[in-house]
Parts: C-alpha cells; structure tokens; sequence
C-alpha cells in the first residue's frame, strides 16, 4: 500500500471514529434511546461540546469525499511524489488535530479555522500536484 493510500485510510478510520464521541454525549445527557425516540427524536439541549463533536463528525466525512478522490485518482493513475506522499500526511494530521480542537472547544489563535486551512492546502497541493503529472 502506497504512503498516500495510508493516509487515506488512517483518515477515514478518524472520519468513522468521530461518532463515537457524539453518542458518547447523546446518551450521557439523554440517556438511552427509548423506542418512542425512533419516531419522534429527542430535543432537549445538549451540551456545547456534544454539538462540536457533531460538527466535526459532519465536517470530517464532507472534506473526506474530496481528498479521498484525488488520493484514488493518484492510486489509479499510478502517480505517488514526495509531494502528494508528503500532502497526504499534513492532511492527516492537520484532520487529526482539526478534530480535537473543534471538539474541545480550544479557540486560541483561531486554531480550528488555522488547522482547516492547512488541510485545505494540503488537499490543494496534493491535487495540483496530481493535475501537473497527468498531462
């Protein structure tokens, strides 16, 4: 398996991971589901941190679609660079730590929105990277 193949994987093991936290938090403050709550869902307020983690489970599995694609098409096109090897991993880690601090609520220096935008670049420099061998 390609490094860039890794990243993908260990990226979408965090991006189904992100769940877990959610539910955590779902049944700490609701307890859990009783069958009237599968037809009619629960709205009582939860806590900040529980609607974090919802949106950094919502937020993990739309940017995946998109760095999974390019990964693919590397794979598929046989292209793999210290470039796009090293792209995939500050896309990794910067998803990783995107994660924590969205969910923890940590808002120093802006680092969630700083942490999406080194990913972001990451998934940009892999894909223009991808874009300058194929033609």
């Amino acid at each position: 398996m390609t490094p860039e193949l890794t990243y993908l994987l260990l990226t979408a093991i965090l991006t189904g991971a992100l769940w877990i936290p959610v539910v955590i938090g779902y049944v700490k403050t609701r307890g859990p589901l009783q069958p009237a709550d599968y037809v009619v869902a629960p709205t009582s307020p939860l806590p900040p941190w529980v609607n974090r983690a919802n949106r950094a489970q919502i937020n993990a599995v739309e940017n995946l679609v998109t760095f999974a694609t390019v990964v693919l098409i590397a794979h598929a096109a046989g292209i793999s660079t210290a470039v796009t090897v090293n792209a995939a991993a500050v896309y990794f880690y910067a998803r990783l730590a995107h994660a924590v601090v969205h969910i923890t609520g940590f808002s120093l220096f802006r680092a969630r929105t700083l942490l999406f935008t080194v990913a972001w670049i990451a998934f940009m420099t892999f894909a223009v990277e991808v874009l300058r061998h194929a033609f």
